[in-house]
């Protein structure tokens, strides 16, 4: 609101200042700030709130260390950070900007199915809360929009070399030359074209370009239908890991800071021309704004860390977490980089990981030995730790440690081909 505000003064008034906010930089550094500061201000008037309705953890006896100190502590802090995205992205973001709307409507949408899942587990103190069925509805939901989206509007395009374009049989939707500096500073004019294909970046291939269009041959139909196909697993798997890893003080807020920053990263190299071409990368037109979202997300990551680390005075609960894990995987998907999760999202992948394999074995054994054994002392992996012996701050302090070496290499893959 704040930047379409600024714009009409601009031109209406000229008034010295105002084009800043016409800077993504500016108004990303805006963001941070402002959503930084609305949860550390309404942070604790938030927890007073959820303390006051009596909305606190039900702690299960699991033979954890510091586990029974938790009860009673209040959750569904996640709409501290859900707040702390959504607020200042509408005041301060372009509006208009397909990506910016499609992000609000999944954090919005993801934020509502966590709010359910936790409003039975504290209202109706059903510990089992929302049915998988309808949390995995809720993902497949979300999914279907964002690639019916990716797939239909005509503002989500991506830049490519003109003779690719043609030589492919790429959907064109309009050409240009364009002036860009070589590896020696001279500028050089360049044929290019905007395609709607269904493109995404390839990590680690010179030539680092995928069409989900290969796998189908001719069919379209088949292409949208494996593309939606690969979102909803996108989507489930990383909100799902997200929920996962969410079991000690500060473990998901601090590594969503980190996937969250280095995302921006990815984004503004992606909607910059002059970086997207030097690196060899797809060039997403208007994707620059979503650095700002990411801002906003970042703020708000840090900010909750406040009050989530160790001891906490508030839990993020299902709200916050199935939400922050949706923003990623969408925020990936609409850079295309969804194929670097693995890498990024390293610690939610391997806290997925490890539940997989532990139920798996666990129902194996049982059906060969008649009894059921266990790979892991307990899962997620970071009660595994917890279960011999070590202190939940060097868990969370040791898994940040590793998420921030995951997201350097993650960056650095920009230029490993």
């Amino acid at each position: 609101m704040l930047y379409y505000f600024f714009d009409w003064i601009e031109k209406n008034f000229n008034l010295p200042g105002a084009g800043l906010f016409q800077f993504i930089s500016f108004r990303a550094g805006l963001g941070i700030l402002l959503s930084l500061g609305f949860v550390l201000i309404f942070g604790n008037s938030i927890i007073n709130l959820l303390r006051k309705f009596q909305i606190g953890e039900t702690v299960r006896e699991l033979g954890l260390e510091g586990q029974k100190i938790k009860e009673g502590t209040p959750t569904m802090g996640g709409l501290i950070v859900i707040a702390g995205i959504v607020l200042p992205t509408l005041l301060i973001a372009k509006l208009d900007n397909v990506y910016i709307l499609l992000l609000l409507l999944s954090t919005i949408w993801m934020a509502m199915v966590g709010f359910a899942d936790d409003y039975i587990k504290v209202f109706k103190k059903n510990k089992d809360g929302l049915k998988s069925k309808f949390k995995i509805i809720g993902q497949v939901v979300l999914g279907i929009a964002v690639a019916i989206t990716m797939i239909s509007s005509k503002d989500i395009l991506v830049r490519v070399p003109a003779d690719l374009a043609k030589s492919q049989n790429y959907n064109i939707v309009k050409e240009a030359t364009i002036d860009i500096q070589d590896y020696v500073g001279q500028t050089v004019s360049k044929d290019v074209a905007y395609v709607d294909n269904l493109l995404t970046n390839m990590p680690f291939i010179k030539e680092n370009r995928l069409n989900y269009e290969w796998f189908a041959g001719n069919n379209t139909f088949l292409s949208y239908l494996i593309f939606s196909l690969v979102l909803i697993f996108i989507i489930t798997a990383v909100s799902n890991g997200a929920n996962l890893t969410d079991g000690l003080d500060g473990l998901l807020a601090g590594n969503s800071a980190i996937i969250g920053a280095t995302l921006g990263v990815l984004a503004y190299v992606s909607g910059n021309s002059i970086t997207a071409d030097y690196l060899g990368i797809l060039f997403i037109p208007n994707s620059g704004e979503v650095v700002v979202f990411l801002a906003c997300f970042l703020g708000a990551c840090i900010g909750f860390l406040w009050f989530n680390a160790f001891p906490a005075k508030v839990f993020m609960g299902d709200t916050g977490s199935l939400a922050i894990g949706s923003i990623i995987a969408v925020l990936a998907i609409i850079l295309r980089k969804e194929l670097l999760i693995p890498i990024l999202c390293g610690i939610f992948l391997v806290e997925s990981l490890s539940v997989i394999m532990q139920v798996s074995y666990f129902k194996y054994t049982r059906k060969k030995y008649g009894e059921g054994r266990r790979i892991f002392l307990m899962s997620p992996l970071h009660h595994h730790y917890q279960k011999k012996g070590i202190h939940e701050v060097t868990i969370v302090t040791r898994f940040w440690i590793i998420g921030i070496f995951l997201a350097i290499l993650t960056i650095i893959t920009l230029k490993i081909r």
